[in-house]
């Protein structure tokens, strides 16, 4: 075992040290400091823990997915409360569709579900990139038909108060993306 630092050490390396004009300076506690610094950057400010809960109060979240087979198109949604109970729906479309349209078909077929549910706060969620960015705003629509569907989410989510639409990976788009599966299976 180390002996630990007693004055009569401390002293005698001050007066060897005292000549290069070397201060001995008390080390503080590493641990401590370190745990006081990770919890000073990473607590929410006021204004943050007020605006993430006010929007998270309340909020309903939404999967969808859309399904393309040669013969069969569908999708699969699901609504959950911010309680925790969750409607999950398999619809099987009556008319051919692309995989693209089956997607925007799922967002729609999702969006008119919560409208009618009288829902205000809504987090939609979907694995496919271009549907996202054009129900968001972020891409713009080239073709009449993906016009024609951005237009139309855009009218439905002016029914919330707040609606966000984001993209999530596959992964955790799995619920949806099984429901969509057994709707063309």
């Amino acid at each position: 075992l180390a002996k630990p630092y007693t004055s009569g050490r401390l002293v005698k390396w001050s007066v060897e040290l005292g000549k290069y004009d070397v201060k001995y300076e008390v080390r503080p506690v590493i641990k401590p400091q370190v745990l006081a610094n990770f919890v000073g950057d990473n607590t929410p400010t006021k204004y943050m823990e007020e605006d993430s809960s006010e929007n998270d109060k309340g909020m309903w979240k939404l999967s969808v997915d859309g399904s393309y087979c040669v013969s069969k198109n569908g999708a699969g949604l699901m609504l959950t409360s911010p309680d925790g109970w969750t409607l999950e729906y398999a619809l099987k479309f009556g008319f051919k569709a692309t995989n693209n349209e089956a997607e925007w078909e799922a967002l729609i077929a999702g969006l008119t579900m919560a409208k009618y549910l009288e829902v205000q706060k809504l987090e939609a969620s979907s694995d496919s990139q271009l549907i996202v960015g054009l129900a968001s705003g972020e891409y713009e629509a080239r073709e009449d038909t993906k016009a024609k569907y951005s237009a139309h989410v855009q009218s439905l989510k002016s029914a919330f108060q707040v609606c966000q639409i984001l993209k999530v990976p596959k992964a955790e788009n799995a619920r949806a993306n099984l429901l969509s599966k057994l709707a063309t299976a």
